[in-house]
């Protein structure tokens, strides 16, 4: 963590109300401070800053276009981090206010241990329902337009715990999102964007995308949540490695990779058939991998379930949960 009394944003106020309190985090995409809502007594906010390297005309307006996903999303679905506001700072740079969420990523929750069956249900259900409104999309001028992520991985969703309703799972970052409909950017075709162990193997040739890549991505997430392991490996961290695994490599059975644990075996077909190699062989929609996490978790979970779809949202602007924060960061 940067030295505060070096960060000069440290103390800045934004629109008159939002006052930067703490670097929280940093990436390639830019930096995330914790701040107070002045105008509301002092309620947490976070706030995202695209990076000073980015700043050119074409990184400006992704960044536009994820701050509007958040806020629009937000308000459709418990499940996807909800964008506050937005606006530029006296230097020109862009930045966008989130919700303030206390809680752990789910890269570290495996770093202490896999999920077990009922949270693991639970957990990927609410992943499942933040993608669906997603993939169903967002009206932009008049026309609905789906959301693809295209970075779907356990670092990208967060667990909190809500007072109310116990604990959630909120998926984060649409940086790299890419909204169906849009002119495609120049050169996009040829470009790798995405986190090469998750990516679909149409992703990591470049190719146009539609959801299926994300329930690729969704697989892949789902097997490491359940074994601590990842179910392809690559001979190096290059493109041409990682090709060479989604294209070509089958993934680990369950049965191989963690022996002793006993899964039903809807779960493991389905989760095996999320990764299929080829999009007209995965599960369609988010819609039916939620009926089959749904009645799953009415079988084997330890709590109630929600129908499928419903997703009351509320007014979830703070939450009270009990882990120190993990903001999203590109």
């Amino acid at each position: 963590m940067s030295d505060p009394s070096r960060d000069t944003n440290i103390g800045q106020v934004l629109m008159n109300r939002y006052q930067l309190t703490e670097l929280i985090g940093k990436g390639s995409m830019g930096r995330v401070y914790r701040a107070e809502d002045i105008l509301l007594g002092g309620v947490p906010v976070a706030v995202k800053f695209l990076s000073q390297t980015l700043l050119n005309d074409r990184m400006k307006t992704r960044f536009a276009q994820e701050a509007r996903a958040g806020a629009l999303l937000g308000q459709k679905s418990m499940h996807v981090v909800r964008v506050l506001d937005y606006g530029m700072n006296n230097e020109e740079i862009p930045f966008y206010v989130m919700e303030f969420l206390q809680g752990e990523n789910l890269s570290d929750l495996l770093l202490e241990e896999p999920l077990p069956l009922s949270r693991f249900l639970r957990i990927a259900r609410h992943i499942c329902l933040g993608l669906q409104v997603a993939h169903e999309g967002i009206v932009i001028e008049g026309q609905k337009c789906p959301i693809i992520h295209r970075d779907i991985k356990p670092s990208n969703v967060l667990v909190i715990q809500d007072n109310t309703l116990g604990e959630l799972a909120k998926v984060l970052d649409f940086g790299i999102a890419k909204f169906l409909g849009d002119v495609p950017e120049k050169g996009q075709t040829s470009s790798f964007m995405g986190t090469l162990a998750y990516c679909s193997p149409e992703q990591i040739e470049g190719r146009e995308l539609d959801h299926r890549s994300d329930i690729y991505s969704l697989g892949i997430t789902m097997y490491e949540l359940l074994t601590g392991k990842m179910p392809i490996q690559a001979e190096t961290h290059s493109i041409g490695s990682w090709f060479k695994a989604h294209h070509f490599q089958k993934p680990v059975p369950f049965s191989v990779a963690s022996p002793e644990l006993r899964l039903p075996p809807a779960l493991e077909e389905l989760i095996m058939a999320c990764m299929a190699k080829s999009p007209a062989d995965r599960p369609q929609s988010m819609a039916e991998i939620i009926q089959v996490l749904t009645a799953l978790e009415e079988q084997f979970g330890s709590g109630r379930v929600t129908q499928p779809g419903i997703d009351p949202i509320g007014t979830m602007t703070s939450q009270l949960p009990a882990h120190p924060s993990q903001p999203p960061v590109a």
